[in-house]
Parts: structure tokens; C-alpha cells; sequence
């Protein structure tokens, strides 16, 4: 994925969750959770594509059978 889609995909994420932020009426507590989610989505999709996540798989902590 190129940066140029990358920012126009960030941008198009946050353009989203202002107009469901401004325009649909909701309780402050729905929106809050839906803002983490959706930063908690991005956040881990972001890490995906820069290839972060699969790189933790070849973590390991500890010995097994010792």
C-alpha cells in the first residue's frame, strides 16, 4: 500500500467519525466507546500493514520444557 492510500484512507476514516461524531445524535458514553474502537481499529490495521503484527508472532518469552 502506497503512503498516498494510506492518508487517503486515514482521512477518509476521520472525515467518518467527525460527521457520526457531529451529526447523529447519541449519548457521550456510546460515542466515546465508538471513538476508541474505531482508533483501536485503525491503530492495529496501521500496524498490520507496516508489517509490525506480523513480526510478533516470532516473539518468544521464556523456555517451554525447561
Amino acid at each position: 500500500m502506497s503512503l498516498i492510500n494510506l492518508a487517503i484512507v486515514l482521512i477518509v476514516v476521520g472525515v467518518l467519525l467527525w460527521l457520526v461524531n457531529n451529526y447523529i445524535p447519541m449519548d457521550g458514553k456510546i460515542k466515546n466507546i465508538l471513538n476508541a474502537v474505531v482508533v483501536i481499529a485503525v491503530v492495529l490495521w496501521l500496524l498490520q500493514v507496516f508489517g509490525v503484527l506480523e513480526s510478533m508472532g516470532n516473539i518468544h518469552i521464556g523456555h517451554i520444557g525447561r
